[in-house]
């Protein structure tokens, strides 16, 4: 009897009651889970830390812009690419996640992984482009009245390259529907590559590009510029134990000094571009710009 009532409730359309056997339970994957929870949280304690950081080093560029400076200039383009990650990127991040499902619509699906990618791409470029202008300024000083036009030249490729890196992005996202739950949508690269090994190859691509080929630039670059800085400071001490006047010995020590100085930021310069592309790459294995 109460088998006889269960199947009549499930068959009845009157009642307004979800068939039984029409649609089983959601997939944990399509619903809002601990994981959706954990990643909106984190998207948000990112957003909080970086727009502080970037907006007070963006703020306090733009106040004092009428002071000629090119590394001001760069910090400055850096901070613009951070703002973009920052304001566009984390918080649809968050939404997404809120959502599960793709709510936007195919142009917004492609115009964010358009920025989503492009963020990166001209942070990375654009520290390529700090590593070798401070490449040229020690290894090339003769060559600094110029240095201002090459400087604005190279963050032109830097956002033009990182423009072009980015369009694929919009091109090979799309939205679409699941084949069994047709109501779920998703941004997705799904039916667009021919086998999986064009997607590998892309993602590949991408990773190298992003990562690796701006790593290999600028541990090269600076690992170059410690090699000058450390060519100059042994032959100031030669010159130093060689000199016989006390005087000379003071204005040798003095340069020495610089030296020394100098080439203690240019490590901690590298030291720190190299976290930072580390976060970019642990962030990039999270899912940034890969489905």
């Amino acid at each position: 009897m109460a088998e006889n009532q269960t199947d009549i409730r499930c068959n009845d359309s009157l009642l307004n009651v979800t068939p039984c056997n029409t649609f089983p339970s959601l997939p944990r994957e399509l619903t809002f889970n601990d994981d959706s929870l954990v990643s909106v949280i984190t998207c948000s304690c990112l957003f909080i830390i970086a727009a502080c950081g970037n907006l007070t080093v963006f703020i306090t560029l733009f106040r004092n812009r009428n002071i000629k400076s090119r590394v001001n200039l760069f910090i400055m383009h850096l901070s613009i690419a951070d703002l973009i990650v920052t304001f566009v990127m984390l918080p649809l991040e968050a939404a997404w996640h809120l959502t599960v499902a793709w709510k936007g619509g195919d142009m917004a699906c492609r115009a964010m992984m358009f920025f989503r990618a492009f963020g990166f791409y001209l942070s990375s470029f654009i520290l390529v482009t700090i590593s070798l202008d401070r490449y040229f300024a020690i290894m090339h000083p003769l060559s600094l009245n110029d240095a201002d036009r090459r400087g604005r030249i190279m963050l032109s490729l830097a956002w033009i390259c990182s423009i072009v890196a980015s369009i694929p992005q919009s091109v090979i996202f799309h939205v679409e529907r699941h084949p069994v739950y047709e109501w779920f949508t998703q941004c997705v690269t799904f039916n667009f590559f021919p086998s999986p090994s064009h997607e590998l190859a892309y993602n590949l691509f991408n990773v190298i590009a992003v990562y690796g080929l701006p790593l290999v630039i600028i541990t090269g670059t600076y690992s170059l510029i410690l090699c000058e800085i450390s060519k100059k400071s042994r032959q100031s001490q030669m010159q130093l134990e060689s000199s016989s006047i006390r005087q000379k010995g003071e204005l040798r020590r003095s340069a020495m000094g610089i030296i020394e100085r100098a080439r203690i930021r240019t490590l901690k310069m590298t030291l720190v571009i190299g976290k930072i592309h580390i976060v970019f790459f642990l962030l990039f294995l999270s899912g940034s710009l890969v489905d």
